[in-house]
């Protein structure tokens, strides 16, 4: 959509330019909630927009002069953005001219020297005025004052330029009047009119009566532009039909050409040969108006002027400019697709098909280009975008224009893609086997567990935890015996461990990042407590006090190998550690009794004899098969005396001899077979495991 105002120039800042709510027919609440903004495409912001009432004002002065100069229309061009949904407006302000400038000659005044018999209908140029304004504004007539011997031509060129010339309508004659004063006003078209006044003196000379004269009036030429220096545009001719020096002529650029005109052509003084010596650009002039002028050499000189119009032809020597109207360098990887990322303007300085621009990115790319209006796009995502797969992207826009050859211009566009918490961390094991050694120091690190967040910054910031036990009793609570570092992940344990209270322990780790909400995962830790040998044996029979030993009483007649009695010992570790051997150490005759290494019965070894003593003493020790080995040393006393059987203090013995394993013996020996049996399965486990 496209709205147009017109303004005068020279406002006040503040001044009214239009309503724009009203000229869209929507409601102003609405224009402030849409994020209005007022974009221009010039350096200044001459304009701006209260959101609240929809009113456009002046924002800076605005002098149509030094925007437009002679442009007969002048325009600002702005656009209009609003988001939610995005939209565009192009709105064009028409500056109009005021009358603000008088017409100014160069200078107050002007000498001129003309022969006394200079023809008539000759004509005198006179340096014109210059007024900034333009149309009717601008400067309009001449006026001479009253003489009695020239008349006032205005000579009005193609660019709209007013001359003013002097013509000869009488005769002039030096020795009636050597000086004639004039006055000449220039005056603009506005209302009220201004004008302003230069005084010319007329000095009447002798001498040279023919002036030159050039074939044509004028001249035309056409080159393109960028045409090497030296280029010829023109070979004047001129003619003076006086002899000697009044018929020598001399070529030169007037002075009404500009400054800038004289840096682009030069003439040959002598041959009358106009070439290039500066740039020739079409953006600049297509057509250029060169005022020449021939002189004699007479005394005093006499010139004749013509006119050389040159026009300029356009070649594709610009390349497309790419200018970022809107642009933001951060875009959420969770984009919507038909999300705006940049609004590009494009312009060529060229004409025609030269001038036409097309712009494209690369298809691979998760962008795409839509086009607004004419030398407008929007840069547009076109698919879902992921951080973690693609974080930055240099989006190429090529502009290319329809020249022959074309030209192209590339801008890279660089856009971060900010993160959004879219991943649960992930564990780099789904479960931990971890053997621990019984008797462990407290504090000691048993396992670290590690997970990933593929996410950034906080979104990938983790924190682990071990979760508590869902069961009613808090023994099982692993809580109780663990810790966990929160960043590190490792786990370290608050008690020592104890084989033969706690064999196994099984427990959940949860790992959640640092995004809002946050995401969790979890992981399953089994721990096998492994065996020590911190358990000496203890002797359960005999029993005896820590100072006295156990007596038992046997026949004389006693039949080798009978069974004296048996030690029975339990010890609390498992596997080797308790895997138990008895040993007789000492004895008063160590050649009577033998010990089993693995059951621990006591037996006489032979017949009793007269000379064999009436008590003995044994010492037998307990020793496990750990590493090192604990033991535990019993003693026991026999007495060999004539007494009947039932009085015997080994009847246990005798029961041990009968048959039957005691019931301690059965528990201790069904208790080492199953610890040991639960201790291989985990150890085997736990091998699989680690290959």
């Amino acid at each position: 959509a496209q709205i147009r105002y017109s303004i005068p120039e020279e406002l006040t800042r503040g001044a009214f330019v239009g309503n724009i709510a009203k000229d869209l027919g929507t409601d102003v609440a609405k224009l402030a909630a849409a994020n209005l903004q007022v974009l221009s495409d010039s350096d200044s912001q001459y304009f701006s927009v209260n959101v609240n009432t929809g009113v456009i004002m002046v924002s800076e002065r605005i002098d149509r002069e030094q925007l437009c100069g002679q442009n007969p229309r002048c325009f600002l061009h702005l656009k209009l953005a609003i988001e939610n949904p995005v939209e565009f407006y192009r709105i064009e302000v028409e500056i109009l001219d005021i009358n603000d400038n008088p017409p100014e000659f160069p200078s107050d005044e002007v000498s001129l020297r003309i022969y006394e018999l200079a023809s008539l209908g000759a004509r005198f140029p006179i340096q014109p005025a210059q007024d900034p304004d333009v149309g009717t504004n601008t400067l309009q007539t001449y006026h001479l004052s009253a003489n009695d011997n020239f008349n006032l031509n205005v000579k009005a060129r193609t660019d709209g330029g007013k001359f003013p010339e002097l013509v000869l309508e009488r005769a002039l004659d030096r020795e009636f009047r050597a000086f004639h004063y004039l006055v000449l006003t220039a005056e603009d078209g506005g209302s009220p009119p201004q004008s302003s006044k230069i005084r010319i003196t007329i000095q009447v000379l002798d001498a040279n009566d023919n002036h030159p004269v050039f074939d044509r009036p004028s001249y035309g030429a056409r080159l393109v532009e960028n045409s090497p220096l030296g280029t010829l545009v023109v070979k004047l001719n001129a003619t003076d039909v006086d002899e000697g020096p009044n018929g020598d002529i001399r070529y030169s650029l007037s002075s009404h050409n500009s400054a800038a005109l004289r840096q682009i052509f030069a003439i040959d003084e002598q041959t009358g040969e106009i070439r290039v010596q500066g740039n020739l650009d079409f953006e600049e002039a297509t057509v250029y108006e060169i005022e020449v002028e021939a002189k004699d050499m007479g005394s005093p000189t006499m010139e004749e002027h013509c006119s050389v119009v040159v026009e300029i032809t356009d070649v594709n020597d610009n390349a497309p400019e790419v200018i970022l109207t809107s642009f933001s360098s951060t875009l959420s990887e969770d984009a919507l697709p038909g999300t705006v990322v940049a609004v590009i303007h494009v312009r060529d300085r060229d004409s025609g098909e030269q001038g036409k621009v097309l712009c494209h990115v690369s298809p691979d790319l998760p962008f795409q280009l839509r086009k607004d209006y004419e030398h407008q796009y929007s840069l547009l995502t076109s698919t879902r975008l992921d951080r973690e797969h693609v974080a930055y992207y240099n989006v190429t826009v090529s502009a290319s224009d329809l020249g022959n050859p074309p030209l192209s211009r590339h801008t890279i566009l660089p856009i971060t893609l900010i993160d959004i918490n879219d991943n649960a961390p992930q564990f780099e094991q789904a479960s931990y086997e971890v053997l621990v050694a019984e008797n462990n120091p407290v504090g000691s690190v048993l396992v670290t567990v590690s997970a990933a967040d593929p996410d950034s910054e906080q979104n990938s910031r983790l924190s682990y935890s071990i979760l508590r036990a869902g069961g009613t009793d808090p023994g099982l609570d692993p809580t109780r015996y663990l810790s966990i570092h929160p960043t590190n992940g490792q786990v370290t344990a608050k008690f020592p461990f104890d084989y033969e209270q706690t064999t196994y322990l099984q427990f959940h780790v949860e790992v959640s990042d640092g995004g809002s909400p946050a995401l969790r995962n979890r992981t399953l830790v089994h721990v096998f407590v492994v065996d020590q040998n911190d358990n000496a044996p203890r002797v359960h029979f005999p029993r005896a006090g820590e100072d006295s030993a156990t007596q038992f009483r046997i026949s004389p007649s006693i039949v080798p190998p009978a069974l004296i009695t048996k030690v029975v010992a339990i010890d609390a570790d498992s596997g080797r550690n308790a895997w138990l051997s008895y040993n007789l150490v000492e004895a008063t005759d160590l050649g009577l009794f033998s010990v089993a290494l693995r059951s621990g019965e006591i037996r006489i070894t032979r017949a009793l004899q007269e000379t064999d003593a009436s008590e003995h003493e044994l010492l037998v020790v307990v020793r496990d098969a750990g590493e090192p080995p604990l033991s535990t040393a019993v003693t026991l006393v026999v007495l060999v005396e004539e007494k009947g059987p039932e009085a015997l203090q080994g009847s246990e013995a005798r029961a041990a001899d009968g048959g039957g394993l005691p019931s301690i013996t059965l528990y201790l020996i069904v208790s080492l077979v199953l610890i040991s049996t639960v201790s291989l399965v985990g150890l085997a486990a736990l091998g699989i495991r680690w290959l």
